[in-house]
Order: structure tokens, then C-alpha cells, then sequence
């Protein structure tokens, strides 16, 4: 969950310099608050780099009904630090770090309530649900009359730093110092004991309201949140760090569980938190964190494997001796870790939100902030995968760019799409939903719904080269039902327009529906362009999206 992200390690930024190639083109980093772009040249070649794009990359979290509705959203999951916590049959959860450490009942006493509305608003805006299943030992205790419990009350620990403002019992954890962790507290407190087969009841009541994954009810099944960072989010029931064998038993018993009684349903996990998660374990960054960032015990007892490559191989061995596949994707969360991910709207911090997305893909880019390494995170799933456990997918289910309300998060949010139809990712589920009146969100509508209709971007990706994505990016696919060819082009730049030639190959357009996004926040269509001698002209403005639909001409 965000929240968990953005407290994490910080670092001081170090802007980078230097050349890197995209697909032939070499070309500067850009700062993009200079002079606005020159001529830019784009080429399309509707016959070169054929390949599906799923279309569950276009995915949110927590989606409401009409959200959905609007976006054409395929997938829409539940998930984050409170589904860790969550309690089906009393339908309650505790919010953990992100609010005080609360165990708080849901408004309905009806057991899985809150799910069964999630799966309700699901179906009903077009989306598949994808649910959090609870794997941490632990589910939240209410009171008898549904009072709300701590997991640090002030009565027993003693004052602390902070308390809710609303319920003067419930504190946050830390002495009055404000550097003190409190220690030793009772999970019994706020929590009951959980297993298998305690989640077993839900899976069961699922299919019993919804159905089962072949018959309209859930289909994935996430196997819990970003358990590396449990001793820190969920301390008061998970102390310790967890270990790369406890992650492994985890997915290897629950989703056992699952596949006996739903066959056909889909497990994801291990939905790590960041770079870390990805390559140590919850105890190695514990060890870390207590001996200046120094040592890897945990890894070190596995050969010096990092953590997800070394869950895939011992999945496929488990697989192999039983002939059921435990794994059907490898997910992950990724948040910016430069400052870009909030809502700081600074020119310098713009530019890097809309950079940083190289973060994603990029083999030559060296993340700008404390990790300072090649994340080049879809190429490594992927590479992990075929080294390990072949035929499994690989989803993010977490990101957010920042400035939800701002254009700079829409152009960040519409490149980050573009790269995971083009990256071949599987699935990806923004979290969280942005708001309807945001530039954000009809970023997203621009791929999936730019006419109110349900038109969007094509589902067979082509390919697309810029000379520098840091400021003017571009991708292309074309659309099975009507062989239509569509373009999005970004201009990221804060400084001016782009002039922009949109170079075609073999595809015999005549004209194009133009479709754009500016920071007016508003999807409007322009008249539409002509295709001369094989290319499109365009004037863009600064910090906009801009879609073009080319119909097929016989």
C-alpha cells in the first residue's frame, strides 16, 4: 500500500546525465524545462513487432461500480495493508500502520459483507474482482458490540506519540519520545488466530454467493500484501522479518487451499512492496535496517538467491511433484522513490515523474533515487521466469506515479500504460482508482474509452520508435475488431508544443480521429488530420496526450 512506500527508505536525489538508446535511436536525457522539443520525427511500422497486448494492464484497485463503468476497466482488485488484517466472518479488519494499529468493523455484521459488495460493484461496472486472501497468521478481533480494539492501547502500553484522535486509547505504536517502538505487546489483543482453513470458509462462502471461477466468481486469488515489510506495517501481530522459507509455506498452503476447492482459479503473489522485497527477504531487510545496511543471513542460507527467483524455482519443483500449478503470476508493486510519487508539482519534479517511468523497462536507465541501480523491472519478471518457472505470468498490482490532479500524473500515468502493453506484462492494477473529474483518469479513458462507446487503444502492439521518450514518447497497436491503427502520443515537455510527424508504414490510412488531453482536463476531439505521403503533421501542446485513431483503408 502507498503509505508504506513513501516511508520506506528515503535518500537524496541525484539527477543522472548521460546517453541511452531506444530501439536505434540515441538521444540526451532531457530535463523537459527547457525550450520545448524541436521536430520530432516518429516511426510507426504496423507490420514490425506484432504482439498481443493484454488487456489487463488497464486494471485499478477498489474501483467503484460507475468508476469501472467509465473506464472499461477489465480487472479490479482488492487488496493493500487493511485486506491483510481482514476478518470474513466478523467482516472487519485492522488498518495496521496506516491508522494506529486499529482493529475496526466494517458497517455491515454480515459475515464477508465488504467483499461481497466489492465483488457486486465489480460485476456490475464489467470488471473482474481479484481478491486478497489474508496469509499472516492473524485476522482483526472486534468488540462484542462491534467497538473498535487496539493493538496499542494506552491503558496498557502506556502513552505513546500519538493517538486517535477520535478513539484516545488507540496509539500509534511509539514512546512519547517519537523514536521508540513499542515491543512485546499481545497480538491477542486486537487479533485472532487464522490458518488455511479459517480462509478456506471464505473461499467457500464465495463461491456459494458468486459462483466459482468457471461460472462468473472470483478468478484470482492474490496471496496477501508485500510480507517483507510485515514487521514494520503489521508489527504488532508480525514482529519479525519474515524469512524466505515463511513466504514460500504461505503461497504453498493457502494456495493449495484454493486450487482443492476451485480448481480453475488463478493464484498471484508474492506482491513485494519494492526493489527490496524483490531481492531479500522481510528478515534480511530487518537484519539490514539494524546493521548499517549491511548483510543478507536469510539469503545467504539459500545459495544467495534473490527472493523471486528463487520462490519461482522452488514452486516449479513443488509443481512438478504434484502436477498443480501453485503460481499462475508473479506480481509485484512498484512506486517511484524520488519524491515524484506524491503530489509535488515542482517543474524539476515533473520532469522526473516523467522520466523516472524508464524505471519499468529500461536496460541503460540507473534509478535516480536511493536504489540507484537498473530496475529495468518488466525485463527482470520476465527473465526471472523463463529461468525459473516458464509459462507463468507477471502482473503489477501496484503503482502510482503521483499528482493524480495534476497533467503531469495523467502524461506519466498514459506512458506508464503504453509501457506495459509494449513490455508484454500481463496485468497491472493502479492503486488506487483516480477520480473521475481528475486529468489521471481520463488518462486511463484515452486507452479504454476515449468516445464514451468503449473505443480504446488497439490489443495488437506495433511497433513505435521515438528519438526521446524523456520528452516526446509514443506507442502504438493495432484493433482486431476493425483493423483501425492507434497512435498515443505524449508530449511531456513543460516548456512548449512539439512538432510531430508521425511516419507510417504499411498501413494504408487516409486520415485520423484526433483525440486529446491537455491540462484543460478534458477529452476533446479535434477535427481530424489527414494521412500525406504516409505521415501526420501535429502542433502538440505541452504536457498533453493526444490519441490518434488512422481507420484502415482498402
Amino acid at each position: 500500500m502507498k503509505n508504506a512506500h513513501t516511508t520506506a527508505m528515503q535518500c537524496c536525489l541525484g539527477l543522472l546525465s548521460g546517453a541511452v538508446m531506444l530501439t536505434g535511436f540515441s538521444f540526451a536525457r532531457a530535463q523537459n524545462n527547457g525550450p520545448g522539443p524541436a521536430s520530432v520525427v516518429i516511426h510507426i511500422d504496423a507490420a514490425a513487432g506484432r504482439h498481443p497486448i493484454s488487456p489487463l494492464v488497464y486494471g485499478v484497485c477498489f474501483g467503484s461500480k460507475d468508476q469501472l463503468a467509465l473506464l472499461n476497466s477489465p480487472i479490479n482488485r482488492y487488496g493493500g495493508n487493511s485486506a491483510t488484517g481482514y476478518n470474513w466472518k466478523n467482516n472487519s479488519t485492522n488498518h495496521a500502520n496506516d491508522w494506529y494499529f486499529e482493529s475496526i468493523a466494517e458497517k455491515s455484521s454480515a459475515p464477508a459483507d465488504s467483499v461481497d459488495s466489492f465483488i457486486g460493484d465489480s460485476l456490475a461496472g464489467g470488471a473482474t474482482p481479484m481478491m486478497t486472501l489474508t496469509t499472516i497468521g492473524w485476522v482483526s478481533k472486534i468488540g462484542p458490540n462491534r467497538e473498535t480494539i487496539p493493538s496499542f492501547s494506552v491503558a496498557k502500553y502506556g502513552a505513546q506519540e500519538k493517538t486517535d484522535p477520535s478513539h484516545s486509547d488507540s496509539g500509534n505504536g511509539m514512546k512519547t519520545d517519537g523514536k521508540t517502538p513499542i515491543t512485546g505487546n499481545d497480538p491477542n489483543d486486537s487479533y485472532v488466530k487464522s490458518d488455511p482453513d479459517f480462509e478456506a470458509g471464505l473461499v467457500h462462502h464465495l463461491i456459494d454467493k458468486w459462483g466459482n471461477s468457471a461460472h462468473g466468481g472470483v478468478q484470482w486469488y492474490i496471496m496477501d500484501n508485500e510480507p517483507s515489510i510485515w514487521n514494520s506495517t503489521h508489527r504488532d501481530m508480525h514482529p519479525q522479518g519474515e524469512t524466505m522459507d515463511e513466504i514460500l509455506g504461505d503461497i504453498l498452503s493457502y494456495g493449495s487451499m484454493v486450487k482443492k476447492i476451485d480448481p480453475g482459479a488463478k493464484i498471484a503473489a508474492p506482491e513485494e512492496w519494492g526493489w527490496p522485497g524483490y531481492n531479500t527477504s522481510g528478515a534480511d531487510q530487518k537484519y539490514a535496517s539494524l546493521h548499517n545496511w549491511q548483510g543478507h543471513p536469510d539469503k545467504d542460507a539459500h545459495g544467495g538467491q534473490d527472493v523471486y527467483p528463487w520462490l519461482l524455482s522452488q514452486i516449479h519443483q513443488h509443481d512438478e511433484k504434484t502436477g498443480t500449478r501453485m503460481l499462475d503470476m508473479l506480481t509485484a508493486h512498484i512506486y517511484p522513490q524520488g519524491g515524484e510519487g506524491g503530489d509535488d508539482v515542482s517543474a524539476k519534479i515533473v520532469a522526473l515523474r516523467n522520466r523516472s517511468t524508464r524505471s519499468l523497462w529500461d536496460p541503460s536507465y540507473t534509478d535516480e533515487s536511493w536504489i540507484k541501480d537498473k530496475v529495468m523491472l518488466i525485463p527482470r519478471l520476465k527473465n526471472w521466469v523463463a529461468q525459473n518457472y516458464p509459462g507463468t505470468k507477471i502482473g503489477i498490482t501496484e503503482y502510482n506515479w503521483g499528482a493524480e490532479k495534476n497533467i503531469s500524473g495523467a502524461t506519466a500515468q498514459a506512458d506508464l500504460l503504453g509501457i506495459f502493453g509494449r513490455e508484454g506484462l500481463d496485468l497491472a492494477t493502479r492503486w488506487t482508482t483516480p477520480g473521475t473529474d481528475t486529468p489521471t483518469f481520463k488518462a486511463i479513458q484515452l486507452y479504454r474509452n476515449y468516445d464514451g462507446h468503449d473505443s480504446g487503444f488497439g490489443d495488437i502492439g506495433v511497433s513505435d520508435t521515438v528519438p526521446d521518450p524523456d520528452t516526446v514518447s509514443s506507442f502504438a497497436g493495432v484493433r482486431s475488431k476493425d483493423h483501425a491503427l492507434t497512435i498515443i502520443v505524449i508530449n511531456k515537455s513543460q516548456a512548449g508544443p512539439a512538432s510531430v510527424s508521425l511516419a507510417l508504414s504499411h498501413f494504408p490510412g487516409k486520415s485520423a480521429q484526433v483525440w486529446q488531453l491537455t491540462s484543460a482536463n478534458r477529452i476533446t476531439q479535434l477535427p481530424d488530420a489527414s494521412v500525406s505521403a504516409g505521415s501526420i503533421l501535429a502542433n502538440l501542446p505541452a504536457q498533453s496526450i493526444t490519441l490518434y485513431v488512422v481507420p484502415y483503408a482498402n
